[in-house]
Parts: C-alpha cells; sequence; structure tokens
C-alpha cells in the first residue's frame, strides 16, 4: 500500500513534471500552457456530459427497481475521470479521457464489479434495539 501511495504522489507528478518540461522544450512554453487549459476545458465538458448520460442512467434503473451498480461505479470512475483531468499533466489526461470514453469504463467497471463481494449482509442492527419476545407485553417503556 505504501509503496502505491509513494508512486502516486512521488514518482507520478515527477514524471508528469518532466513530460512537461520536454514537451515545453519542444513546443514552446506558451503552447504548452494552452494545452493543458485546454485540456481542462475539454476534460470539465466532458465529464458533464457523461456525469449527466450516467444520471439518466442511474435514474432509469431506479424506476425498473433494479439497483444500479454498475451505473454508480462509472459515475464514480467520471467523477475521477474529470478531477484528473483538471490537473495538469500528460498521463492523468491520458487516464482522465479514458475514463470519458464509455466502452473502457464500462469494462474497467466490470472488471471492479468482479473483484468486490457480491453481497453485504449485518448480522445485527445496533441501532433497531431488542425486540420483543413471543409473549412478552409492551410497556411503554424505553430502556436507555
Amino acid at each position: 500500500m505504501f509503496g502505491r501511495l509513494l508512486l502516486l504522489f512521488v514518482f507520478l507528478p515527477m514524471i508528469e513534471l518532466y513530460l512537461l518540461i520536454m514537451l515545453g522544450a519542444r513546443i514552446g512554453p506558451m503552447p504548452t500552457i494552452g494545452l493543458i487549459v485546454l485540456t481542462g476545458i475539454i476534460g470539465a465538458s466532458l465529464a458533464r456530459q457523461q456525469g449527466i448520460s450516467t444520471l439518466a442512467k442511474i435514474q432509469s434503473e431506479l424506476k425498473e427497481g433494479r439497483a444500479p451498480t454498475k451505473e454508480l461505479i462509472e459515475g464514480a470512475m467520471i467523477l475521477v475521470g474529470g478531477l484528473v483531468l483538471l490537473t495538469p499533466g500528460i498521463l492523468t489526461d491520458l487516464f482522465g479521457f479514458a475514463m470519458m470514453i464509455p466502452s473502457i469504463r464500462r469494462s474497467l467497471a466490470n472488471q471492479f464489479s468482479l473483484r468486490v463481494p457480491k453481497g453485504f449482509s449485518a448480522t445485527s442492527n445496533p441501532f433497531q434495539g431488542t425486540t420483543k419476545k413471543e409473549g412478552q407485553k409492551d410497556d411503554g417503556v424505553i430502556d436507555v
């Protein structure tokens, strides 16, 4: 776990910075900044469009009485993709744009849902309190 966090917060920004410096050396600093701003704008609009589409799918699943699990996973992926697209970088932009492509997102959501347990069940609910046993009368007293 520590290795993944180290990779995410130390090495990925270093690689992104290196790639942006190399890109700036090739095309110039102003076009590089323009490209960063452009991917942010395009990414935000794509995330909005895909998010609205996924929200409509979630609502239709709920109306039909089905749990919208895959749609919720896809919605989370769109959120992460949109946030990543707002950060400057080349690798993060590639990842963010991949999250905006429905077929890639659906494939990753299917893989994610296979790795997550199918159902969760609670043995008891601590907020329900004790249940009344058969033959026991309700005296209206609440034990605290």
